[in-house]
């Protein structure tokens, strides 16, 4: 850029360090742009038909989904935003929307029912996706909007998960193993592992991503270090996989983009401080400049 020498110093260094922060400015919203867009080939990987079925069967699928469901997505998202109104912030809302539609289609399924491995996926996702989210009583308002939009109980999502998570830390990684082939029982647990049994037994179960996660949160509550070291986590799922009739090549490559994409997250949600604290400092020496201009222009009239 060319400048004319009789532009003074001042107003040179000024325009030069403008430039610089939008420079900046610009790298990192296209940092986080970068960030969300990885995040969305998972997201919608989860539940986009025409990939998985051939034309004919997804046509099955569709009309099997609408006879035994009137609500569409779109009643799932107005009645979730008329619970929830205050607005979500946009690395958050691709979150969340993207899991209210595969709820929603799951819940639409006909082969779809209701267990509690799935209810702690479905808590477990939602809580580190929305890691870092606040104010902090918007995330469990959103939450609570999220379940009551799909016209189910909040609560029951929440103890569900809980239960089976605090009886996960009371167990060692082979007694969960042990526990989920059903050839080991505990004290209180008994309807679970009727739950269990039911799932082994049904060979039209749906199976679904949610319900991976929610079994990865279990080894991960158990035995963290048996979900960190990749072979001992690809024999654990093997045997969760053959106990419950489960595709276990499924249930692998959906954990590895389940962990894959908290790592992208993450990353997100530092180029997105980087963009809140860029903004900030550059709010804090606007004010410092009206705060200090007042005082420079009595001190010139003075003179």
């Amino acid at each position: 850029m060319y400048y004319s020498a009789s532009v003074p110093a001042r107003e040179l260094y000024k325009t030069r360090a403008g430039t610089l922060a939008r420079s900046i400015k610009k790298m990192l919203f296209a940092k986080l742009r970068c960030s969300l867009k990885k995040l969305a080939i998972f997201v919608r990987k989860a539940h986009r038909i025409p990939r998985l079925y051939s034309r004919g069967a997804r046509c099955k699928i569709i009309y099997k989904t609408q006879v035994n469901n009137n609500r569409t997505v779109s009643d799932t998202k107005r009645s979730f935003y008329t619970i929830h109104t205050r607005p979500i912030n946009s690395i958050y809302r691709r979150v969340v929307e993207e899991l209210m539609v595969e709820m929603h289609l799951l819940s639409a399924n006909a082969d779809f029912q209701y267990d509690p491995i799935y209810a702690l996926g479905v808590v477990t996702a939602f809580d580190r996706f929305m890691l870092g989210y606040a104010p902090e009583a918007d995330r469990l308002s959103i939450f609570n909007a999220l379940c009551k939009s799909l016209e189910d109980d909040p609560e029951r999502y929440k103890q569900d998960a809980e239960r089976l998570e605090s009886m996960a830390g009371r167990l060692s990684g082979s007694e969960l193993l042990s526990w989920l082939d059903r050839s080991t029982s505990f004290q209180d647990t008994g309807d679970l592992q009727a739950s269990l049994g039911a799932i082994a037994s049904n060979a039209q179960f749906k199976y679904s991503r949610l319900f991976a996660i929610g079994l990865f949160s279990l080894l991960e509550k158990a035995d963290p270090e048996m979900v960190k070291d990749q072979e001992t986590r690809n024999d654990a799922v093997a045997k969760i996989s053959a106990a419950l009739h489960l595709p276990e090549e499924k249930v692998s490559k959906d954990l590895d983009l389940y962990r894959s994409n908290l790592e992208k997250m993450a990353q997100a949600r530092i180029v997105l401080q980087d963009v809140i604290q860029a903004e900030r400092k550059k709010r804090e020496k606007r004010e410092a400049k009206v705060t200090v201009s007042p005082t420079v222009d009595s001190s010139d009239s003075n003179n």
